[in-house]
């Protein structure tokens, strides 16, 4: 897939400080081959799903540069399935000072054997956390983390492990916006809810 090619969002999110350290400009991407049971995202498993969009890389590398946010957080759906098309907007805002925070459901050992594509996403990565959502180990004590089980990964100098922007306890964000009730961040009671008008 050339750089040039498109990306399929389900949600965007230009400011939020529920998905990653400081304010950030999330991008949910359509579609998981993983289907973790208990996904807080079960309306972005299927790949063409109701509501996505095709957006451009490059269209998104600009929208996060004005955004005014300090990074970019991929979740989903999968990132990884997507990562030809994502790799190009990760570098891109990582070129104009912006860092990149991505949510996976493999973990870096199963990316690490996935080939160019997925070596590319994670060499533009700062932050990773990688690993199946286990709704039984639910994350209560971990920003940013869903279930104990996962691993937060420190893929550059970007970030430490003791930053102040990495503590505390997950929050929820709601937003009403043209008829339609939006929760982001990390809902304690499970999927995230989306109620249109």
């Amino acid at each position: 897939m050339p750089d040039g090619a498109t990306i399929e969002v389900a949600m965007i999110v230009p400011r939020t400080e529920a998905e990653g350290p400081g304010v950030r400009y999330a991008v949910w991407v359509q579609g998981c081959p993983l289907r973790c049971s208990g996904c807080c995202n079960p309306e972005m498993l299927e790949f063409g799903g109701e509501g996505a969009t095709q957006r451009r890389a490059a269209d998104l590398v600009e929208e996060a540069c004005a955004s005014g946010a300090e990074g970019v957080s991929l979740l989903g759906g999968e990132p990884f399935a997507q990562a030809e098309a994502l790799a190009p907007l990760a570098e891109g805002v990582r070129a104009r000072g912006l860092s990149v925070m991505i949510f996976t459901g493999y973990t870096l050992a199963e990316l690490q054997t996935q080939g160019p594509a997925a070596a590319r996403l994670l060499a533009a990565t700062d932050l990773l956390v990688d690993g199946r959502f286990e709704a039984k180990l639910r994350s209560q004590r971990r920003r940013f983390i869903g279930s104990d089980n996962q691993v937060l990964h420190f893929l550059s100098d970007r970030y430490a492990p003791d930053d102040p922007k990495l503590q505390g306890g997950n929050t929820v964000e709601l937003r009403i916006r043209g008829g339609e009730i939006t929760l982001n961040g990390w809902p304690l009671l499970g999927p995230r809810t989306r109620v249109a008008r």
